[in-house]
C-alpha cells in the first residue's frame, strides 16, 4: 500500500512562506498570525501521523514545521520593537528625522 501525504502538508508549506512576507510587510502582525496557524496544523498533522505511521508519508512536514517556528520569532521580534517604538515615542522622531533629511537633499 502506497504512504499518502499528510493533508495539511501543503498548507503548512504556504503558510511558512507567506508568513515570512507578513513578517517584514506588516510590521510582524500578519507573520504572527500565519505562522501561528502553520504551527497549529503542523502539530495536527504530527498527531495524525503518530497515530497511523503506516498509512502516512513524513514528507517536508519538519522542514516547514521548522520554517513556521522562525517566522513565528522574526515576526515577534519584529512586533515587540513595534510596540516599543510607539509606547516611547520614538518613531515621530525618527519621522521628523526622516522629513528632515529630505528636506535638506530637496534643498541641494
Amino acid at each position: 500500500m502506497e504512504k499518502q501525504k499528510l493533508p495539511n502538508e501543503q498548507t503548512t508549506m504556504i503558510l511558512g512562506l507567506t508568513s515570512f512576507i507578513g513578517c517584514c510587510c506588516t510590521s510582524g502582525i500578519l507573520g504572527l498570525v500565519l505562522s501561528g496557524i502553520g504551527l497549529y496544523l503542523g502539530k495536527k498533522d504530527e498527531k495524525l501521523l503518530a497515530e497511523n505511521p503506516d498509512q502516512y508519508n513524513l514528507g517536508s512536514s519538519n522542514t516547514w514545521k521548522i520554517v513556521n517556528l522562525v517566522s513565528l520569532v522574526l515576526s515577534s521580534v519584529f512586533v515587540i520593537y513595534y510596540v516599543y517604538m510607539k509606547v516611547t515615542g520614538k518613531d515621530v522622531e525618527q519621522q521628523e528625522q526622516l522629513m528632515e533629511m529630505i528636506n535638506q537633499f530637496q534643498n541641494k
